[in-house]
């Protein structure tokens, strides 16, 4: 029973020196000098913010994308000595690592030693991916989830021949899943990697079912791992990401006002130091502040102020001349409006307190000035197609007031709901016209001093969210009298109480706000167009020395980049070729070696395609490094496109030997540009103005040059 004692204990393992090389080496180039530039370079100025609010849990928005990429950054600790070497090291280890696993892909698509070293070492010399490796940016994380992805999956399907659901199996197809969830985490355009591999799952997991081997228990099995580890965990991770987000951002920040009043009451200070204790249920006699719901152009509140429409507006067209009713974007004291009962003169809550539900008609007043709000038919100043909404004056010019609005609660749940501060989304429909009060977005002219025009629209049959109004601020009225009401308007409401919104409904609202929210680009000096990226015509000038000439550029391998695409137009053209033939009957390459080749197409060439591509329909600001994905994809395909030339296309030894003088010389040309560029990779050495011009092969790089 003792027997295994009598022998010694050996442990074996396979290490790949090839491997242990690449990492090596990737290291020394990613890591060597971090620290340098001890500066703020770049895009680096923004990140930096974003861990510094994480180090002080307040929240904020940033609409590049989902939280995994800057939880990441903050984990090298930002402080006010700013370590900038722990900052950019999680780029940089993930920059390097990109190399090994370009080695590792190729081999896992069953291509040569020398293709799989040669997509490596591209990896390993591409200046671009280097320099953006070396700041705290998060293009080399994405790239590296996406090989992980990809090679993941690669490992997977390829253990799947030998013995499907053993350990192996399942780490493989689960880390495809974790890793596929992580590229999304760290920037939306993980996203495209990730049905990448869906796309390539579902079509092996399409022939598996044509599989008459396997019993129907057995592909139920197949399918089921495969849903658990490429739709549920990337799920779940997605919200664990945003889980963790807020519950690290619980204090208010700058980017509040982007959200809801309910988002905003659930954080600590900022809006939840007003809003704590407030009275839950709207009354008759409440004074209310409200808050547009859609937000668009800026958040704003219902405003009115002494000020009238102008008689005749700079068109001709005439006005009712009546108190003006705006969209104001700052808290102010003619935001506060009291719900009256319009059956009864009283402005303030009866004891006890008289709730407002849902199809109740009240009357708006104007808390500082006692009008009551009022919309009839007549033109609203900026949008003639619907009614002018203001606070009613009577000037005896028949002109009767019309000044009830019946209360539509949007998200009821019956038709005897109460309406509540903040949580109750409302919309206030005019009696007289079936107009619904909203805010067009149009900024007033300075008569209306910049202020954004709010109308009465004629009901639709559908909803829009600058219908939609909540209740932010709410105090029970007890001041009758104007001059104590005003007094009582005044003295801010502060309680101890708090108001938290479930995880799923902050997750859904910062989401929706993410994809939604478009800041106002103005173009940039350095953007550029996704057709300048591909023949490398454009540049960034990332870092600049403050006296000498030592600089920065984001600037690619021109050799490299077109010999990539050139790499992928002779893929697309051989395989539509290899296709058109066979379909003629025609099979030019053994089947194994058919679905290998299209394979690694699909891969490469299809992860280059769904990364590039997609820029062409996207109406926001675009830069060069936004393309470093889809590179990545096209030099994994580069060595092996050369392998096929040279194995299938080469007739002879002579024309093979040829080539691969061909392909050396190419190489060392890569390797030399590379060294040319390196100065301007690294900024590790100051050059003299014609040093500088010689780097400037195109008209279009922007290389910066110091005047004397």
């Amino acid at each position: 029973m003792l027997g295994f004692l009598k022998r010694p204990v050996v442990v074996t393992a396979d290490i790949n020196l090839n491997i242990v090389a690449l990492t090596g080496v990737g290291l020394l180039s990613r890591l060597w000098r971090l620290s340098y530039p001890r500066a703020v370079v770049f895009d680096e100025v923004y990140y930096g913010q974003y861990i510094s609010f994480y180090m002080n849990r307040v929240f904020f928005l940033d609409d590049s994308g989902p939280p995994f990429g800057h939880m990441l950054l903050a984990l090298g600790e930002y402080t006010s000595n700013v370590p900038v070497w722990a900052l950019r090291l999680l780029p940089a280890l993930t920059g390097a690592l990109s190399v090994p696993m370009g080695y590792q892909i190729v081999s896992e698509l069953r291509f040569s030693h020398c293709a799989a070293m040669g997509a490596a070492l591209l990896l390993l010399i591409e200046n671009a991916l280097i320099t953006q490796s070396r700041l705290m940016l998060l293009e080399s994380p994405l790239i590296f989830f996406n090989l992980l992805a990809v090679l993941s999956y690669l490992k997977f399907f390829n253990s799947q021949k030998q013995s499907p659901f053993c350990l192996r199996w399942w780490f493989w197809l689960m880390l495809t899943g974790v890793a596929c969830a992580c590229a999304v985490g760290v920037k939306y355009m993980g996203v495209f990697t990730y049905l990448l591999v869906l796309g390539v799952a579902g079509v092996h997991a399409w022939h598996l079912i044509g599989d008459r081997t396997l019993s129907n228990v057995c592909v139920f099995c197949h399918l089921l791992a495969r849903a658990v580890a490429l739709v549920v965990t990337p799920v779940v991770l997605y919200l664990l990401f945003f889980y963790v987000h807020l519950t690290l951002l619980y204090r208010s920040g700058p980017h509040d006002q982007i959200m809801s009043s309910a988002f905003q009451a659930s954080l600590e200070g900022g809006l939840a130091r007003i809003t704590q204790g407030q009275p839950l249920e709207v009354a008759f006699g409440s004074q209310v502040t409200l808050r547009n719901v859609f937000g668009k152009p800026l958040p704003c509140w219902l405003h009115s102020h002494q000020n009238t429409y102008p008689m005749i507006y700079e068109n001709g067209r005439g006005s009712s001349h009546q108190q003006q009713v705006t969209c104001y974007p700052f808290k102010d004291i003619n935001n506060w409006w009291v719900i009256k009962d319009p059956g009864r003169h009283q402005l303030v809550v009866s004891n006890p307190p008289r709730p407002v539900q849902h199809g109740d008609v009240v009357q708006l007043v104007h808390g500082m000035t006692t009008r009551l709000l009022n919309t009839h038919d007549v033109a609203a100043p900026l949008s003639p197609h619907a009614q002018e909404v203001s606070c009613y004056i009577d000037y005896n010019i028949s002109m009767p007031a019309q000044n009830l609005w019946r209360l539509d609660i949007v998200n009821r749940q019956s038709d005897k709901d109460t309406w509540k501060t903040i949580l109750s989304t409302v919309r206030f429909v005019h009696l007289n016209t079936s107009a619904v009060l909203k805010l067009s977005g149009a900024h007033l002219p300075d008569w209306g001093f910049r202020q954004l025009e709010v109308v009465g629209e004629k009901l639709s049959p559908g909803h829009h969210e600058s219908m939609a109004w909540n209740v932010e601020e709410h105090r029970y009225g007890t001041s009758q009298e104007q001059r104590d009401r005003e007094l009582e308007l005044h003295t801010p409401t502060q309680v101890d109480i708090s108001r938290n919104l479930s995880f799923m409904a902050r997750f859904s609202e910062l989401q929706w706000r993410m994809l939604t929210l478009r800041s106002e680009d103005a173009e940039h000096k350095y953007s550029s167009t996704p057709l300048e990226w591909v023949m490398l015509d454009t540049n960034i000038a990332y870092w600049l020395h403050p006296q000498t000439s030592a600089q920065i550029h984001l600037l690619g391998n021109i050799v490299i980049w077109a010999s990539a695409s050139l790499a992928t137009a002779a893929y697309t053209l051989l395989f539509l070729w290899y296709l058109l033939r066979r379909r003629r009957g025609i099979h030019d390459l053994p089947e194994d070696m058919w679905l290998r080749w299209a394979l690694a197409g699909t891969l490469c060439a299809g992860g280059w395609a769904l990364n590039y591509l997609p820029f062409f329909l996207m109406e926001k600001t675009l830069f060069l490094y936004h393309y470093l994905p889809a590179l990545t994809f096209q030099l994994l395909l580069l060595p092996p496109v050369l392998q096929h030339v040279s194995d299938h296309l080469c007739r002879t030894r002579l024309q093979r030997s040829v080539f691969s003088a061909l392909v050396i010389a190419w190489y060392s040309a890569a390797c030399h540009v590379s060294n040319m560029l390196r100065p301007l990779t690294y900024g590790d050495r100051a050059l003299s103005p014609g040093e500088l011009l010689a780097l400037r092969w195109k008209d279009s790089w922007d290389i910066l040059i110091r005047k004397s």
